[in-house]
């Protein structure tokens, strides 16, 4: 998953934070960027009401203008996609210039390092390789009385492909979006993403959606971007079914449009849980946990532990390397938000735990993860062994890194080649067939009141 933070929701969260200070009194040790929390019954419910306050469902009052914004491109089409880049993009869109050029994308392979354009060659391969193994074929079952039941796989037409800019902007995602969908057949592909002041697109996003095959790349960004492809514009083609993250106004767009259009889901920030016993590494613990608390203020970072001594020496690597790295001011504001080590009595406690936060990613360093992921009932992705780490998934391994986030991993799946096709239901019956079970179909009918439907059945057998 990507941020969804933007600097009009950061406000939000901001006193979201504020509001924060109840936080948990049930420490076992302080540290100086991530608490050790003894796991109850009241901790863990604690802490899946904080985790939950990061949904985007929580901020509906963007919802009045990004509504104004989609019934504004609905009504006005190609123009208030142009209005709306100049006001948030400062850049001139206009019907020449708002498709990226064949000019173009050969530029931004110039500006790419061959080695990581052979990287990004790689994982696509592997990606593709992945989504090949889950494509399905219709199916038709014959009877000798002449009774045809099937299903029939069908891709879906065009899909549009959302695509964050600026410092948001991950090639890893346009490979994750695009490729099940070309792997499922869709037949045109479109992609959208805002440009720069000057009507540049990121390079490696470009780069990325041409090695995954998109068909045509738009230069508009936002919750504009969204109903621009729920709608269609002079210019933007209406699409079947929108994927793809996005900040807070694109996250409510996608809702909004939802039903017009299908979509993915309504992505949140990201999150790791580690589940791990005493033979786990701390330092390779620590060092996952950061992984994802880098990505944003919300992103959660949590270990769920049956070791103390574990869990001590987690939070001393992780004070470590909040010291080195980079993004260190991010890290500690989501530590100090969302990170948390939870000491288990057990190991039944700890997996209960995990299946209730219902984590995105679910790494397991436990002395036989293969048995504990058997017990294992919601997680987006589950990595097994140190070996394992969850960046394996965001870059290369094959499987989609766009997951459900938020506790949805109890009724949501991973972006697959299923959301792109749809099933028919096939259903043929021969005389002989339908005679057979006329007098019970009319009977069902009948008890539900609809006589029409009966009669539709009989008038078959009048004779």
């Amino acid at each position: 998953s990507t941020p969804i933070k933007s600097s009009a929701a950061s406000d939000v969260y901001k006193r979201q934070d504020r509001d924060d200070k109840h936080r948990h009194k049930k420490y076992l040790k302080e540290s100086t960027v991530m608490r050790i929390v003894a796991l109850d019954k009241e901790s863990k419910q604690s802490i899946l009401n904080d985790l939950l306050k990061r949904s985007p469902n929580n901020y509906s009052q963007y919802e009045s203008t990004v509504n104004q914004i989609i019934e504004k491109v609905r009504a006005e089409g190609d123009k208030a996609l142009f209005d709306y880049t100049l006001q948030f993009d400062k850049f001139a869109l206009s019907t020449e210039n708002i498709r990226v050029t064949k000019e173009e994308i050969a530029e931004a392979y110039a500006q790419m390092d061959e080695n990581l354009i052979d990287v990004i060659r790689q994982s696509a391969e592997n990606i593709r390789a992945f989504h090949q193994k889950q494509l399905r074929n219709s199916w038709f079952d014959a009877k000798p009385d002449g009774t045809i039941l099937g299903m029939k796989i069908t891709a879906i037409e065009r899909a549009g492909v959302y695509v964050p800019g600026g410092k948001a902007a991950y090639p890893s995602s346009v490979l994750m979006n695009v490729i099940p969908a070309k792997v499922a057949g869709v037949d045109e592909i479109i992609m959208t993403t805002p440009p720069g002041k000057d009507g540049k697109v990121n390079p490696g996003t470009l780069v990325a959606a041409d090695i995954a095959g998109v068909d045509t790349i738009y230069k508009v960004g936002g919750a504009q971007a969204i109903a621009a492809m729920a709608f269609g514009t002079e210019s933007v083609p209406k699409v079947d079914k929108i994927t793809g993250p996005g900040n807070i106004f694109v996250a409510l767009a996608k809702k909004a449009v939802y039903g017009y259009v299908s979509i993915d889901s309504i992505a949140g920030p990201s999150e790791i849980l580690v589940l791990a016993d005493e033979t786990a590494t701390p330092r390779y613990v620590a060092a996952d946990l950061l992984s994802q608390a880098e990505h944003d203020e919300l992103a959660s970072a949590i270990l769920i532990t049956t070791s103390k001594e574990l869990a001590e020496k987690v939070s001393e690597e992780v004070d470590g390397f909040v010291k080195v790295l980079e993004r260190a001011p991010i890290i500690q504001k989501s530590l100090d938000n969302y990170g948390y080590i939870l000491l288990a009595d057990n190991m039944e406690d700890a997996i209960d735990a995990a299946n209730a936060i219902a984590s995105e990613h679910l790494e397991i360093i436990t002395k036989n993860p293969f048995d504990t992921m058997t017990r294992i009932r919601n997680a987006g992705a589950i990595f097994l062994g140190e070996y394992a780490s969850e960046p394996l998934g965001d870059y290369f391994a094959g499987p989609n890194h766009i997951l459900p986030t938020n506790g949805t991993a109890r009724f949501f799946s991973p972006v697959n080649v299923d959301d792109f096709i749809k099933k028919t239901s096939i259903i043929s019956y021969s005389r002989q067939a339908l005679e057979k079970v006329h007098n019970q179909i009319e009977t069902f009918a009948k008890s539900e009141g609809l006589t029409a439907h009966a009669n539709s059945i009989k008038v078959r057998f009048e004779d």
